[in-house]
């Protein structure tokens, strides 16, 4: 009897612990820096080639992006006109009351022959020619600052640079919006990806005014244009 129930007790213990070996509690859950569930934990922890994904750039108001300016332009106009009018006027007096029936109070017709006649001819002919054609090319880097972010993403960009050199000023104005997704790694984006872009480019200076056209000349080609 004492046997019987020794190996019931051993067969029981022995259950046991096998239950336990095949028994696998689940992991304990973890969480990333936010607090939030981690959902990558237990691909990380069995895989030898899990790369993490890169984290969610954050762009904040009074940032900087760096813009590079690559800006091409090219226009081409053609018109042409050709009119042309002719007119003619003829014009004779065929018939005339004779003068000494007249003066006799008699109405009769004079000379047969005509007594006066007229003829004008006029014409008018004109044709003109126009072609315009117009190539530009603009390529720069500026830094610009964060005006904005909006809940959807988009970011509002401005930026202001002044070069002075001796008595040449240039001043460069750019302005526009861009998904906060095109701004790249190394902080940059191209004006190409800018909604709404605004570029001003103003010199001043000798050399401007040296390829300014003077007053004379101006007034000589509006007096003379026609």
């Amino acid at each position: 009897m004492k046997t019987i129930i020794l190996l019931a007790t051993m067969l029981a213990a022995s259950g046991a612990s096998a239950q336990s070996l095949l028994r696998r509690d689940p992991p304990p859950a973890t969480v990333d820096a936010k607090g939030e569930p981690d959902k990558n934990a237990q691909i990380r922890a069995v895989s030898l080639f899990y790369v993490e994904p890169p984290k969610a750039r954050v762009i904040e108001v009074h940032d900087k992006v760096t813009i590079i300016i690559s800006e091409t332009s090219k226009q081409t106009s053609e018109q042409k006109l050709d009119t042309k009018k002719d007119s003619t006027l003829k014009a004779a007096l065929k018939k005339f009351p004779d003068l000494a029936a007249l003066l006799e109070a008699e109405l009769t017709n004079g000379d047969g022959s005509p007594i006066v006649e007229a003829e004008a001819t006029a014409g008018n002919k004109f044709k003109g020619d126009g072609k315009y054609e117009r190539s530009d090319r603009f390529t720069d880097k500026i830094t610009a600052t964060v005006l904005d972010v909006k809940p959807n993403g988009v970011i509002v960009l401005e930026a202001r640079r002044t070069i002075q050199k001796d008595k040449e000023i240039q001043t460069v104005v750019l302005s526009g919006e861009c998904r906060r997704e095109d701004v790249t790694d190394a902080n940059t984006v191209l004006s190409s990806q800018l909604a709404d872009l605004a570029l001003v480019v103003q010199n001043e200076g000798q050399v401007k005014d040296s390829a300014t056209k003077g007053i004379l000349t101006r007034l000589f080609e509006a007096v003379f244009n026609f």
